[in-house]
């Protein structure tokens, strides 16, 4: 027997796969919630070999948005931007620009955010120029330990929705692929995702891309220069593509090559990925959009919520009730200011 344990033990420490997966699903959902019901309903149909609706594991794919879906997306702002204000204003080894400093100071002292533009993205991706891959992992990790405003007894590597956790365990425990097709830098997913579903790897998570070079490259164009052995992979600084809209199914087709049976987002921004999904499959699919709604345990907003909601109308999607299907947000120890 203790030989079959350490063999055990081997393996997970070879796979790098220690977290266990929860056996409860949707535990932390309310069994009236209609977005529940469909979902249990759905995966008893495509999981059964002798349903019409079965789906073979290979075309299992679900993909979800971040911000918003499975993590607290605007109080006060974005992960991704939060994480810009503490470059440029609190971290003392970097020198920002006279616009990067404005647009900081202006989103953290008077709550004034710039628009999703390509100037936005331009500025965030210089922020972290000259970085190494793994100094900005280390930097990301290090704001997750931060306090998260507007909660007492979170971090803000803490912000995953526990509801939608679940979801995502009951899709890996029923043999789907799961993809994080997020608007955030992929470089800045990754090590929130590690932290908080590490069975979902790397190469599964899809967002926005900024260019990284070799340490040595200098100005050289990448089509000429030979990695060295002294080399490192650095950030380059240069906005790539912002993985919304649009932009998000062509990246599906490019790194997926498979569409999607099962999309789940929570604003307008994922109703391409969404809609691409549910259209047009040659397999039963569904499409789930998230509601704002919790103004208790959340910082949710009635007429954003509504939107969204006459949105799943129109384009038949399912809606999640932030406030009404689920019986948690953060768990009960966090607490909303």
């Amino acid at each position: 027997m203790r030989k079959l344990t350490l063999i055990s033990f081997a393996v997970l420490l070879l796979t790098g796969c220690t977290h266990q997966l929860k056996k409860d699903n949707l535990s932390l959902w309310n069994n009236t919630a209609p977005a529940k019901q469909a979902l249990v309903s759905y995966m008893q149909t495509i999981t059964n070999p002798k349903s019409p609706d079965f789906i073979p594991v290979e075309n299992r794919i679900a993909v979800f948005d971040l911000d918003g879906t499975l993590i607290l997306e605007t109080d006060p702002t974005y992960f991704d931007w939060a994480l810009f204000e503490h470059r440029v204003l609190d971290d003392p080894n970097y020198k920002p620009t006279e616009e990067q400093l404005a647009a900081a100071k202006n989103s953290r002292e008077k709550g004034i955010f710039p628009s999703l533009n390509n100037n936005r993205e331009k500025m965030v991706s210089e922020a972290y120029q000259g970085l190494t891959v793994q100094e900005f992992y280390d930097f990301v990790r290090a704001f997750m330990q931060e306090d998260q405003p507007g909660f007492e007894g979170m971090k803000r590597g803490d912000i995953f929705y526990k509801p939608m956790l679940e979801v995502v365990e009951y899709l890996v425990n029923n043999k789907f692929t799961v993809y994080i097709c997020s608007g955030t830098d992929r470089l800045t997913v990754r090590p929130l995702i590690e932290a908080n579903m590490p069975y979902i790897p790397n190469h599964q998570i899809l967002g926005s891309d900024s260019t990284i070079v070799a340490s040595g490259q200098g100005n050289e164009d990448g089509l000429e220069y030979i990695f060295e052995k002294e080399d490192e992979l650095v950030l380059g600084g240069k906005n790539l593509v912002k993985n919304l809209q649009m932009n998000k199914v062509s990246l599906i087709e490019r790194e997926i090559g498979v569409q999607p049976v099962l999309a789940f987002g929570n604003t307008f921004s994922d109703a391409s990925m969404v809609n691409y999904t549910i259209y047009n499959n040659k397999y039963k699919a569904l499409g789930f959009m998230l509601e704002c709604d919790d103004l208790e345990r959340e910082y949710g907003n009635l007429k954003k919520a509504q939107k969204m909601h006459e949105g799943c109308e129109k384009y038949g999607w399912i809606c999640v009730s932030m406030r009404n299907d689920w019986k948690t947000i953060y768990g009960n120890s966090i607490k909303r200011r």
